[in-house]
């Protein structure tokens, strides 16, 4: 059976020399912009040609993240930077924005794409469709589980690749806008505050709900490689040089021979993250959040007493000057890595001398041991590498995007997801309404009803954001049913649900499907999407700089702020609160849950303006709002007159999305 490939990280010039030197077949890196780890240091223009050149000699593959979402003023850069990507030929870009795919495609086609995760692409549909496209490879959502992964390969030609080891995120990756939510940092843009690793309080006990354990799958790996797989990847491009040394070893050893297994688990025992956790791949998710604390790195003790030199703290471990530590403040969620110019132990007290200082009772962490140290230079190259030479043509480019606006009327969509919405609202008050229902609710549709019949040409049904692999058939028999009935309108929460529709059923894209440029409205359009909607976290500015203005304006609605596979201990719809006192709920749908605010999110006063822009297409989503009469008739009266609702927030459209 073929070897998979083992993909490392590499976030500077030591951890890349790391994970060549730790048996990497391949390394991703990301350019100083446009990719998903912006707080990494990352490379330059003039270091990525030395790069793929140092790996080529080690028979090692370099992979470029450009794996964010693309706003439309972004695009002349964006262009300059593919243009530079296609000159120096890395082995494939990692992408997540179908704005991007379009123009490579388009414009770039000797560039070889790889579907990032954030893709959210999470069973066979998402693979077969992407292999349609001409991806490369896929990489497949965190949160399968073997046997899923197993069935997509089976079911696809598509390369595969699978995390199986480092940080996990809550949610499905490409489906969070909670970091976006609470300070305009969003996660698909590379700049994620990580709000699922902080404390929540329920009234009753404040915990750290969301925060998962690391992700470990040492025990997994020869399973992986017989379920298909085709690349294993590390994660963690923030990581330290050791981190990545140690683990590329310890996976190297196990890929290359089974029976080594009880070594490499011993190696990883110093690895210096979160405890771990097999998650959905080993099929236990049953202690995978770490409740008490997020923090990352063995805990050695607490500072006991503060010197002229540095401090003191006392431990059961034996330390070494090899050793990094990470000290993490008693009150204040700081955590603040150390460089020790010397410790000094008398046994279990240690003294470290620092020129740093730090305030007794602060916790001391193991966060690294430095087996070996990695250079920071790399060896020139050549510097005459053009960049951003396209000149004229990205114009012409962006233009292409831009299709005549046709003069159409003011349309509302309403959004409901409960059956019981259907005794609150009047069908004929609304140009379209989507049934955004669960399994059960779609069961019990009488979709023969009298009700149903005489508006069924203004009826859409949207499918879920995630689809595993033994409901597929499901689903595709619902588009059956509904579409004999009449009901042959569809929306789609993933581009490639469009494989389950029959031949005569047309379909729009919800806000999962994200349009934050024309680039990629343009390609949902050329896939025969009817209509788009606009991403819910936008900002003003890209708002105003969409040429087609066609697609559907979400103008209150409750955000899913966390979309995930994995339950929490947290009581159903029971409030619970940050450190800043917003208010959140927990709601499960069909095994998934999602955390939405407790205030919606509502842009009413902003429709007489969006009209004036050009847009024509508005929604009112009802989802996770408790059914009432009187709360729809509001909202159409504020909505007609263009006035605010309160309480509401705005999200993002007063202040920039990062």
């Amino acid at each position: 059976m073929k070897k998979p490939e083992l993909l490392l990280p590499a976030g500077n010039t030591e951890t890349f020399y790391a994970a060549l030197e730790g048996g990497a077949n391949a390394v991703y890196l990301g350019l100083k912009n446009f990719n998903a780890r912006e707080r990494a240091l990352n490379f330059s223009n003039r270091q990525i040609p030395v790069l793929i050149d140092l790996a080529h000699k080690k028979d090692c593959k370099v992979y470029i993240t450009l794996n964010t979402v693309i706003k439309n003023n972004e695009l002349p850069e964006l262009l300059d930077v593919l243009d530079y990507l296609q000159t120096i030929k890395p082995d494939a870009l990692i992408i997540q924005d179908w704005g991007v795919y379009h123009i490579i495609k388009k414009y770039f086609p000797a560039l070889t794409v790889h579907a990032s995760t954030q893709m959210a692409n999470h069973n066979s549909l998402g693979a077969v469709y992407s292999y349609q496209k001409q991806f490369e490879r896929v990489i497949l959502a965190r949160e399968l589980t073997l046997k899923e992964a197993a069935e997509v390969n089976k079911k696809s030609k598509i390369e595969t690749e699978v995390f199986i080891h480092g940080a996990l995120c809550y949610s499905f990756s490409g489906m969070c806008n909670f970091s976006s939510y609470l300070g305009g940092h969003g996660a698909n843009r590379g700049l994620c505050s990580q709000v699922c690793r902080r404390s929540f309080d329920t009234g009753k006990e404040a915990k750290y709900f969301y925060s998962l354990k690391d992700n470990q799958q040492i025990e997994n790996i020869h399973n992986l490689i017989e379920a298909g797989v085709h690349s294993l990847k590390i994660e963690g491009r923030l990581k330290s040089s050791d981190y990545v040394y140690k683990v590329a070893r310890a996976y190297r050893m196990v890929i290359d021979d089974k029976n080594k297994l009880r070594l490499a688990q011993e190696m990883l025992k110093t690895e210096t993250g979160r405890k771990k956790t097999s998650y959905f791949l080993g099929n236990d998710i049953s202690d995978a959040v770490t409740y008490d604390s997020p923090n990352t790195g063995l805990f050695l003790g607490k500072i006991t007493k503060i010197t002229q030199t540095g401090f003191e703290f006392n431990t059961d471990f034996d330390l070494h000057n090899n050793f990094r530590v990470r000290i993490k403040h008693p009150k204040k969620d700081e955590q603040i890595n150390l460089k020790v110019r010397e410790f000094s132990q008398t046994g279990r007290t240690v003294q470290v001398i620092t020129e740093s200082k730090f305030i007794q009772g602060s916790s001391v962490f193991l966060s690294g041991i430095i087996e070996k140290k990695f250079s920071s230079k790399l060896p020139e190259g050549k510097n005459n590498i053009r960049f951003g030479m396209l000149f004229g043509k990205k114009k012409i480019i962006i233009k292409s995007f831009s299709k005549p606006q046709k003069k159409t009327n003011f349309t509302l969509f309403l959004k409901i997801d409960t059956l019981d919405w259907m005794r609150k609202i009047r069908f004929d008050a609304f140009d379209n309404i989507i049934f955004s229902f669960t399994q059960k609710d779609l069961d019990t549709l009488d979709v023969n009803s009298n009700l149903i019949q005489k508006f069924k040409h203004k009826i859409w049904i949207e499918f879920p954001h995630f689809i595993p692999e033994g409901k597929i058939e499901y689903y595709k028999e619902i588009a059956q049913k509904f579409t004999a009935k009449g009901l042959n309108k569809f929306f789609l929460s993933h581009i490639s649900q469009k494989l389950l529709l029959p031949k005569n059923a047309i379909f729009a894209g919800n806000s999962n499907m994200y349009a934050y440029n024309d680039a990629a409205i343009d390609f949902f359009l050329s896939e025969k999407v009817k209509l788009i909607t606009y991403p819910v976290e936008n900002d003003a500015e890209n708002i105003e700089n969409y040429q087609n203005k066609n697609g559907i304006m979400p103008v209150y609605f409750y955000p899913r702020l966390f979309i995930s596979r994995m339950p929490i201990k947290i009581k159903e719809e029971e409030s619970f609160k940050d450190d800043t006192g917003n208010t959140f709920y927990k709601i499960v749908r069909d095994g998934i849950t999602y955390t939405v605010p407790e205030i919606p999110v509502s842009f009413m006063q902003y429709v007489n303006k969006f009209r004036q822009q050009g847009f024509k297409n508005f929604l009112i989503d009802l989802s996770f709002e408790k059914p009432s009469g009187n709360r729809i008739n509001t909202l159409i009266k504020r909505y007609k007159n263009s006035q605010q609702i309160q309480p509401s927030v705005n999200f993002n459209y007063k202040r920039t999305l990062k």
